[in-house]
């Protein structure tokens, strides 16, 4: 079968409704922990997505693996306090694809410091993170709407340029 080709591109208006099912699924939703207070809230959802794309300094990108849509990422905050953030459809989870699309959006925003956080026991996205050089640089606690209660998350920070 062979590691699919991960590239990146605009967001268009069609790869919203992937990205609400992706969304909907509450094993994924589970894992990332740190979601929207209810993701099934199609209005809510559209509004998020409405906002994310009107703000110019947001770069959001659709992954494409093998030129099909499994996911998306981007950058946002402010000046120094830059979050990445990924999403990548469960049936496609273990096959190297955050990595790729991680990597390949540090090379689209080559700002540094960027910052990351994931809940601490989701060990794909920790080691996501570490493949793509951000290291562990503190802890937090939260209320993560997708488990309904408080959940320890990891900090993480990438201060080299992307290798």
């Amino acid at each position: 079968m062979g590691t699919p080709e991960v590239t990146l591109r605009e967001v268009h208006d069609s790869d919203l409704p992937l990205f609400y099912a992706y969304m909907c699924d509450p094993e994924a939703v589970r894992t990332a922990a740190f979601t929207s207070e209810n993701p099934a809230d199609r209005a809510a959802f559209d509004a998020h997505w409405a906002r994310l794309l009107a703000d110019g300094s947001i770069v959001m990108r659709t992954v494409l693996a093998d030129g099909a849509v499994v996911g998306n990422a981007g950058v946002y905050g402010l000046a120094g306090d830059r979050q990445v953030t990924y999403w990548i459809d469960r049936a496609h989870w273990g096959r190297g694809l955050a990595t790729a699309a991680l990597r390949a959006l540090l090379d689209v925003v080559p700002e540094r410091p960027l910052h990351a956080r994931a809940a601490a026991d989701n060990t794909g996205s920790r080691r996501v993170l570490e493949k793509c050089g951000f290291t562990v640089t503190g802890e937090d606690r939260g209320f993560a709407h997708a488990r309904g209660e408080l959940t320890d998350e990891l900090l993480f920070t990438l201060t080299a340029p992307a290798g």
